[in-house]
């Protein structure tokens, strides 16, 4: 089958009717997944610091330094964290924080080996694009040496976070001091060639465009074709509330469900190397993510114990193991918990 245009996927954004882009998406879904399993990992975000010099205008979350509210974690609140993950049978921590101004690699290995030495069992999935980026130039090393360091310490794979719309047109107006996107694709391109996997996340509805969307879409495809490093895609929507950018745009209103549907399943049709399509329940609600299910995305996410990041821009979704479970049955696939790597640890 012929591979999906930029100009054809553009066209489909523009004019396809919805219930068309489900299904179009839907069945090249079930060309990936003929198995019908639907997969969701137990794990827990945890945000080591939210002290951040990078002021992104679409971040609630981040203090500067000394200012109110600011925090970095100990190791002894981390491992609280990590215990009551592993008492509800988690596998993985989400580890990110603000891209702190004066810490350096050092911090970052001791942190990293001190859980992967503790809790041998737990993944860590950690450190942004922009925390390592920002952590090579402030201990004066390049990103591979950073990353081979990480990655000796204990580091298992990195998020997506920080990808926000890979243009720069939209990243120079929402977050002017944050690495541009060819450094956020050198970033995961560095990690693939260590054999350090990733996902890539697109976070839309802020100052974007359909054609931005486009742009995004295809600097992943291509650095996917490259290196094959990326896991799995996350789209979430722009969450207004409480965020620099709404005070200067007061007009800018959160994205519609059916927008996030429509880009959902574009998606999936031109992500054709990238195997892993996920629900953001999160930041759309347990019914919108399960509907999902049915516009491309084979995976539920997380059950997210902590979530910080999203709520503080006002958003405040919740889902257990067992919610996860029956709304995977109630479309009719059968659900799977797994690990970091998507590999199946337990079917329902």
């Amino acid at each position: 089958m012929e591979r999906i245009s930029n100009e054809q996927i553009l066209d489909m954004m523009k004019n396809a009717s919805l219930k068309e882009l489900g299904e179009m998406a839907n069945r090249k879904k079930q060309e990936l997944h003929p198995d019908k399993i639907t997969t969701f990992i137990v794990d827990r975000n945890i945000n080591y610091t939210n002290i951040c010099w990078v002021d992104c205008k679409f971040c609630a979350f981040k203090r500067r330094l000394n200012e109110e509210g600011e925090y970095i974690l100990s190791f002894e609140e981390i491992d609280q964290k990590i215990d009551e993950l592993i008492a509800i049978g988690g596998t993985q921590i989400l580890f990110q924080g603000g891209v702190h101004p004066k810490l350096k690699i050092d911090y970052y290995e001791d942190l990293v080996s001190h859980i992967a030495k503790k809790y041998p069992e737990i993944t860590i999935h950690g450190f942004s694009a922009i925390e390592i980026n920002y952590i090579s130039q402030i201990s004066k090393l390049s990103i591979p040496e950073v990353l081979t360091r990480l990655k000796a310490a204990g580091l298992s794979s990195i998020p997506g976070a920080g990808a926000e719309i890979l243009s720069d047109r939209v990243r120079d107006i929402i977050a002017p001091k944050k690495l541009d996107s060819d450094e956020w694709i050198e970033v995961h391109r560095q990690a693939h060639k260590l054999d350090i996997k990733s996902t890539a996340t697109m976070m839309f509805g802020s100052v974007d465009t359909d054609e931005d969307v486009v742009e995004h879409f295809d600097r992943v495809r291509k650095l996917q074709d490259e290196t094959g490093g990326f896991r799995a895609f996350i789209l979430w929507s722009f969450q207004p509330n409480n965020t620099p950018l709404q005070k200067e745009l007061p007009d800018i209103k959160k994205a519609s469900s059916n927008r996030y549907l429509r880009l959902l399943a574009c998606a999936r049709l031109y992500l054709d190397n990238v195997k892993n399509i996920q629900s953001s329940w999160v930041t759309q609600g347990s019914h919108i993510g399960q509907l999902a299910l049915l516009f491309g995305a084979n995976d539920l996410g997380s059950t997210m114990m902590e979530e910080n990041v999203v709520a503080a821009a006002g958003a405040s979704h919740c889902m257990n193991e067992e919610q996860m479970i029956k709304l995977i049955r109630d479309i009719g696939e059968y659900p799977a918990k797994r690990n970091t790597a998507y590999e199946i640890l337990k079917r329902y």
